[in-house]
Formats: C-alpha cells, sequence, structure tokens
C-alpha cells in the first residue's frame, strides 16, 4: 500500500516545494481547502499534497518524488471529473489546471493545447481562425480528461470522437522520462491514451486536428412529458437518418426554474432535443424542418444561428461547480419500445430539477474507425446513456444515487456490457472497466505493464499492468 504524505518529514515536504515552479498546498494552508474542492460536492477528499504544476519540469519533478515516496498519486486537468479521480486521500495531486496554454496552428488547422485547459477555453482560442476541436457540451469540461476517455459531442457525427482527433501527445511516463507519442514514435502508446484514461502516464500537451466550424444553428427545443414516448419512438429512426452536419441528442428532463427558460413552464417534465447544425440559420431551419413538421408542437423552441462557442457554454449557468452529482451510464445499441417504457418510468421520479438522463448519438464518422484503431472499442453502438442525479443540495445525496441506480438497473438489461469512461463513477469495479474495453482490454494490459509496470497511475478506471 502506498503511504500517506503525513508520513514524510517536514524536510522532505519542504525540500520538494523548493524544486517546483508552481506552489505546494498542504494541509493547514489557507487556500488548502479551495484548491482541493472538487467538482462534484458530493466527494470529499483530503490529499496530503496538492503540487500546482506551472509547466513540464514541475510534472516530472512531481512524479518522481511521488515514485521515490511511495506515494498515492491522482492527476487534475480541468478538474471536471464526476467520479473526483482528481484526487485523493492523504497522497499526491499532481494538479496541472494552471496548465493552460492553447495554441493554434491555423495553416495546418492544428491545436497544441496544454492539460489544464476547459474545452471553453480550447473554443475561445481556436473560434478566432473559425475552427473547432471536437469535444464535449459543456465548456466547463476540462479537456485532458475529456479527451483520454474518448470525447463525444455536438461535432462526433461529422469529425469523429475528441481521441479521433488527437496526432499527438507529450508524457510524462511512472519512470519520470519524458516521450511523445505519434504515428511515428511510440505508437502503442498514443493508442492507449486514445480511449484509455490517465492510466498510462501525464500527458502534458496534446495536439488536436481541427476542423472548420464557426456559426452553427442550434439549441433546445422541449415539449411536454406526455409526447415524450412518441418522439423517443421518433428519434430512434430518425438519427440514422439524419445528416452528419446535424448532431441531435434527446433528453428526459425538468426545466428549471430559473432563467432564461419561460416562468409558466418552470418545474415542468419535459423531453428535450438538444441540437447543433454545422451551417447557417437558414441551412439548419432546413435540416430540422422534420422535426417540426413531424413531432407535436413543442411547449418551447429555443433554436437559433449562434458562434458554436455560445452553444458549448449554453448550460454551464445551471451546472457550477459545487453541486452533488451521481453518474450512471451505458452504451446502447437499440431502443426497444419496452426500454423506452422503462426510461419513462423512472424518469418521472427524478428527484429533482437538475436530473436528467440523456442519450448522446455516436454514429456517422465514429463508426468509420474500426474498433481496433483506438482503445476505445465501442464503434457500433448508436448512443452513449448518462443517467445523472444532481442538486444542491448535500441532504439529496442519497436519494440521487437511489434514483440513479435503480434507473439504470431497470434500462441496463437492455443494453451491452461497456460504458463511456467519462460517465463512470468510482464504485463501479474492475467488470465493468473490462466490458467497457472489451477486446482491447489485453492490449490495454500490455501497454500499461510497459509504460506502468507499478501501477504509479491507478487513481482512475484502473487497468492493471500484468504481474
Amino acid at each position: 500500500m502506498p503511504q500517506t504524505a503525513q508520513a514524510l518529514s517536514t524536510e522532505t515536504v519542504q525540500a520538494f516545494a523548493a524544486t517546483l515552479r508552481g506552489d505546494l498546498v498542504k494541509p493547514g494552508d489557507t487556500d488548502y481547502d479551495e484548491v482541493r474542492q472538487l467538482y462534484n460536492a458530493m466527494i470529499d477528499k483530503r490529499p496530503g499534497l496538492i503540487a500546482r504544476c506551472q509547466s513540464v519540469a514541475d510534472v516530472i519533478t512531481a512524479v518522481n518524488f511521488a515514485r521515490d515516496n511511495d506515494l498515492l498519486v491522482a492527476l487534475r486537468g480541468g478538474g471536471h471529473n464526476g467520479p473526483g479521480l482528481g484526487s485523493c486521500e492523504g497522497g499526491l495531486v499532481i494538479d496541472l489546471s494552471p496548465m493552460k496554454g492553447v495554441r493554434v496552428d491555423p495553416k495546418n488547422r492544428t491545436v497544441r493545447v496544454e492539460p489544464g485547459c476547459t474545452q471553453g477555453e480550447v473554443d475561445h482560442a481556436t473560434h478566432a481562425f473559425g475552427l473547432a476541436v471536437p469535444a464535449g457540451i459543456v465548456s466547463t469540461t476540462g479537456i485532458a480528461g475529456l479527451t483520454l476517455g474518448g470525447g463525444h459531442g455536438y461535432l462526433t457525427r461529422k469529425y469523429g470522437l475528441t481521441i479521433d482527433n488527437l496526432i499527438e501527445a507529450d508524457v510524462v511516463l511512472a519512470d519520470g522520462s519524458f516521450v511523445t507519442a505519434n504515428a511515428s514514435e511510440h505508437q502503442d502508446l498514443l493508442w492507449a491514451l486514445r480511449g484509455g484514461g490517465g492510466n498510462f502516464g501525464v500527458v502534458t500537451s496534446f495536439v488536436y486536428q481541427a476542423h472548420p466550424v464557426s456559426t452553427i444553428y442550434g439549441g433546445p427545443i422541449f415539449w411536454d412529458v406526455k409526447d415524450a414516448r412518441q418522439i423517443m419512438q421518433w428519434y430512434r429512426e430518425f438519427v440514422p437518418q439524419m445528416p452528419e452536419d446535424l448532431y441531435t441528442f434527446f433528453g428526459l428532463k425538468t426545466v428549471p426554474s430559473t432563467e432564461p427558460f419561460p416562468q409558466e413552464i418552470w418545474g415542468r417534465k419535459i423531453c428535450a432535443l438538444i441540437s447543433c447544425y454545422l451551417g447557417s440559420g437558414e441551412q439548419g431551419v432546413a435540416a430540422m424542418k422534420r422535426v417540426r413538421d413531424e413531432l407535436p408542437e413543442p411547449i418551447m423552441d429555443g433554436m437559433a444561428e449562434m458562434p458554436f462557442p455560445m452553444l458549448q457554454g449554453l448550460f454551464d449557468p445551471l451546472l457550477p461547480t459545487g453541486l452533488q452529482w451521481y453518474w450512471k451510464s451505458d452504451f446502447v445499441k437499440e431502443l426497444s419500445d419496452e426500454a423506452i417504457d422503462a426510461h419513462l418510468e423512472h424518469a418521472a421520479k427524478a428527484p429533482s430539477e437538475l436530473s436528467l438522463m440523456h442519450l448522446y448519438p455516436i454514429d456517422g464518422a465514429v463508426h468509420r474507425v474500426g474498433e481496433e484503431e483506438t482503445a476505445w472499442s465501442c464503434r457500433d453502438a448508436t448512443w452513449s446513456m448518462v443517467i445523472a442525479g444532481i442538486d444542491p443540495d448535500p441532504a439529496k445525496a442519497e436519494s440521487l444515487k437511489a434514483w440513479g441506480r435503480a434507473y439504470w438497473e431497470a434500462v441496463h438489461p437492455y443494453n451491452p456490457g461497456g460504458a463511456y469512461v467519462n460517465f463512470m463513477m468510482d464504485d463501479e469495479g474492475e467488470g465493468r472497466v473490462k466490458a467497457t474495453y472489451g477486446s482491447n482490454y489485453e492490449r490495454l494490459a500490455s501497454v500499461k505493464t510497459t509504460y506502468d509496470p507499478t501501477n504509479l497511475f491507478q487513481v482512475n478506471h484502473n487497468i492493471r499492468p500484468r504481474s
């Protein structure tokens, strides 16, 4: 078992702090509680040390210190991790959030990004050049964790997963060495980073292929929940027929009792389609014609032409740091009538206004990549499903968990075995991790054995090295 940082002498800790360009935060420091705070307030961890890295040199120093002193290590990027895997009890957090450099190469349409960046910060930098990197749907999401877990969102059907656009990564390994993984060097490591999570080292920069994205037509359309069965049945037929310039995800939700939603629908149970069309408003209206012609009258239609980063940040005010979160997830291949009935039964019991179920399409360009070309192997799924119990009140934590588990247990029999690792909590178990990676798991274990044979990087959905 790794030792805790409390076992280290004051002199050892002081010597470590002196070798860092960034700050070393310890229990008792005035900023300790602020720095250790997690996005998911349902999880409370007290690390022994937090190294706020400013550079690759700091990362190398922190990795060497953790290894040499047998400390448990957690890696923190943008700090958006649902199960709180960006922290640990008693060990060392290597906090990469101060590393926020973004460099856009408009000629080659590539972007080099440091691991502390959020998706919104990357969007801001690329939008000035009329470009975007395929990522998620919430701008506060950390780009590092999103990428290493796969990365799906508004641009997925057209341009693939985030990992399908990852062309290079700089990595500090468990032995403190620094390598670059790309098409000609450490190809096995790059393969594993494309979906294998933070199991293999500390990525200190990512290089992505960017794509021409500027103005889009997007936003939400809400219907009363009484129409949900009809819309879900319609949606399962519509998704395979959508043009790849159109991305539409489905949600079972409650209208939050806050602006910008019309007050007359606050607290109302709904189903929703949230869409992004890569083009002008006129083109987007044409692409959404079937939605408006074939479905019942909505209670709200919030679609509009807007800059792409505006859509990415549309829901940020509803999801600040410090809410209670409990996630359950699955990949979904088919949406049967029986599964729809189970969804509607359990969504109706949502314990809070923010609690939800989303189905994110992962077809189109995703299906054109082979199952074994990246570590992310569920290329034949149609959707990525998340059930999220969310509320600001800590007193609701147990009801959020109970609802999420019961909902998932009801719909899981209709789904295959794996799930999107970025939507998995830390109580999933090794069986779920193996099911998620399927036939790629053994190769991942081999890469882990090569690059992290002692499992230094284990605070994650862990892939164990071979003994």
